[in-house]
């Protein structure tokens, strides 16, 4: 039996079978799936108006389109799914198995600051960890992602507590967005003086999104215009009613710069652990958990900040993290003394790894460094080819000769170093989410930790693209290479200053937009013959003012009879002017065009350029 044509192409057709395949999947895979042909697929996705090849990682949208065609039900299989599937395959379980009742222990909680900007977070940690984080950062800005433990005596016994110092609730989600559950709890501070802002509504939703118990600090008590009460108020309208109102939400008022009632609030945090959450690890299995953090340290090499969730982690244990992998060489505790080991809920630097892992990628322990290297190379080709079929731009058969023509798609490409991974990757979403319309696009040819070295100089300039430096600059012979080949190297400590450049530098790309202005209209009261200038209108400026050689059109009646006129004459009495004003009379030659009469109005406006918002 012969294969039915699909556009033109014989294929085998399907009957709504489910076809599972990974982000960034290419027509190849796809050809494999159904025991096709990969250059009949090209074929048919030429017919539906999509310049595909056979190798070339494509878009989910692009499969999902293949699939609707031939009548395959294609499901896209998410990262943490391709992860768990890539651990089944090496017999590793990650995250699911915690042992037996009788293996579990207490571990301390994990907790994350967020809140409005300015209302005290970070020195609401300086004041928990007594050293003051504040000195070098840019800005007062919390650039990079840290984490350490602190202790509390709560009713005569020594509990601890893990911080996760974060710079802001976009690193937050980040890290739950890639399945990786870092946070027990989430402190929310709120200035007594400011009450709720719109960035305290913003952290807020991501807590409530990411289902962390909320402990509020309500910070700055100390200052003049404070009012604690007033702050309850506002968050019992968003869900957080304090335990004196009769809700289940703790509130704190609290001191950072002078101190006050920290110990309070560590309390506040035990407790709400203890009431809402069953805080129980395995220290005995191999460590798993999540990088917090990551960079290139000079003397060190990659080095990343992880925090271990379950197990233990020991000096000399071969781990995988993301795409980077090694053997355990050193650990560091947030204090800077070695550890031999760390159970769960520790927050510790490791040395030792092949390259800068992401910040939110999980980590696990494997039994032999040739189990390591495979699972990072894996993931590190699966997240390439995500990345390809992200750049991916679409293009269709009827749009393929504007996209080619210059100037018609403008797109401004990027390269950000960076001194942490987190830092990074903070910097990277913040600028892939700018909006700024249809006619211009970002994108991001790469990213790395490190400095801007002479082969990023050489991609840019085989690329017309803007190197951005965070917190790092350019080593050796960068500089000089930029200089020489004409590189823009632009340099940045503070975030929200890097964003809006790049912005601005996106909307100067966007070819302006007009609108049009009305100056003035002109009532026709006479209209005069002449033998060399044609019809001349005698008219009352009604509004505004008419000026010479700007457009114009004729209204007759309420309805316009003549569009893009242009005045060509203006004159008052004898004397040839540029402009007549309302209230004033004069007269106006409207060139070749002589269809004028009594009564009719002559509307002057002009196109000017739109500013964009």
């Amino acid at each position: 039996m012969q294969a039915p044509s699909i556009g033109g192409v014989m294929l085998p057709r399907g009957k709504g079978e489910v076809i599972r395949l990974s982000r960034g999947a290419s027509l190849t895979d796809f050809a494999e799936k159904i025991n096709a042909n990969p250059a009949s697929l090209v074929q048919v996705m030429f017919n539906l108006g999509e310049m595909v090849t056979a190798t070339q990682s494509v878009s989910d949208e692009t499969l999902q389109l293949l699939g609707d065609e031939m009548n395959y039900t294609v499901q896209i299989v998410s990262p943490e799914e391709e992860d768990r599937e890539l651990l089944e395959s090496f017999d590793i379980e990650f995250g699911e198995n915690e042992g037996g009742e009788e293996e579990l222990v207490s571990r301390p909680p994990v907790v994350t600051v967020m809140g409005h900007v300015d209302h005290g977070k970070t020195r609401l940690l300086d004041a928990i960890r007594k050293t003051n984080v504040i000195e070098g950062e840019a800005g007062g800005i919390t650039q990079h992602i840290g984490a350490y433990q602190v202790s509390i005596d709560v009713n005569d016994e020594e509990r601890r507590i893990t911080f996760i110092d974060t710079p802001g609730h976009e690193a937050f989600t980040a890290m739950r967005a890639r399945g990786a559950k870092s946070t027990d709890i989430a402190i929310l501070v709120v200035a007594a003086n400011d009450g709720v802002m719109p960035q305290t509504i913003e952290a807020l939703n991501h807590a409530k999104a990411a289902d962390v118990p909320i402990v509020v600090a309500v910070n700055k008590i100390d200052v003049e215009g404070a009012d604690p009460t007033k702050v309850r108020g506002q968050l019992t309208e968003f869900g957080l009613v304090a335990e004196e109102y009769g809700g289940d939400t703790m509130f704190v008022d609290i001191s950072a710069r002078q101190g006050t009632n920290i110990e309070s609030l560590l309390e506040a945090v035990v407790l709400t652990a203890d009431a809402a959450l069953d805080l129980r690890a395995n220290p005995r299995q191999d460590a798993q958990g999540i990088a917090i953090e990551a960079h290139l340290d000079r003397g060190r090499g990659a080095v990343a900040t992880v925090l271990v969730q379950r197990g233990t982690l020991r000096v000399g244990d071969t781990m995988v993290v993301g795409d980077a992998h090694g053997r355990v060489r050193a650990m560091l505790d947030d204090s800077g003394r070695t550890l031999a080991e760390a159970g769960p809920s520790t927050p510790v630097l490791v040395q030792g790894l092949t390259n800068v892992p992401g910040a939110g990628d999980n980590f696990l322990v494997v039994s032999d460094d040739r189990t390591a290297r495979q699972i990072a190379e894996k993931r590190a080709a699966r997240e390439r080819n995500a990345a390809f079929a992200k750049r991916t731009r679409r293009v269709s058969l009827e749009t393929l000769d504007t996209v080619l023509k210059a100037g018609e798609v403008q797109q401004l490409n990027l390269i950000i170093k960076g001194d942490a991974s987190g830092s990074v990757e903070a910097l990277e979403s913040s600028l892939l989410q700018l909006d700024v319309g249809d006619g211009v696009d970002l994108r991001v040819l790469h990213r790395g930790v490190g400095a801007v070295t002479e082969t990023d100089i050489d991609l840019a300039s085989g690329s017309d693209a803007i190197v951005i430096g965070f917190n790092v600059r350019a080593e050796g012979r960068a500089t000089q290479a930029a200089e020489r080949e004409g590189v823009d190297v632009r340099y940045y400590s503070v975030i929200y200053q890097a964003i809006e450049e790049i912005e601005a530098a996106l909307k100067g790309l966007l070819k302006p937009e007009f609108e049009e202005v009305e100056l003035g209209t002109a009532e026709i009261r006479e209209v005069f013959r002449s033998s060399k200038l044609g019809n001349i209108a005698g008219v009352l400026i009604r509004s505004g003012e008419v000026r010479r050689n700007t457009k114009a059109r004729l209204v007759r009646d309420g309805k316009v009879v003549a569009e893009n006129l242009t005045i060509e004459g203006l004159r008052r009495f004898k004397d040839d002017v540029t402009e007549i004003r309302e209230g004033f009379e004069g007269g106006i030659n409207l060139g070749n065009f002589n269809d004028i009469k009594v009564d009719d109005v002559i509307a002057t406006y002009e196109m000017r350029e739109k500013p964009r918002v």
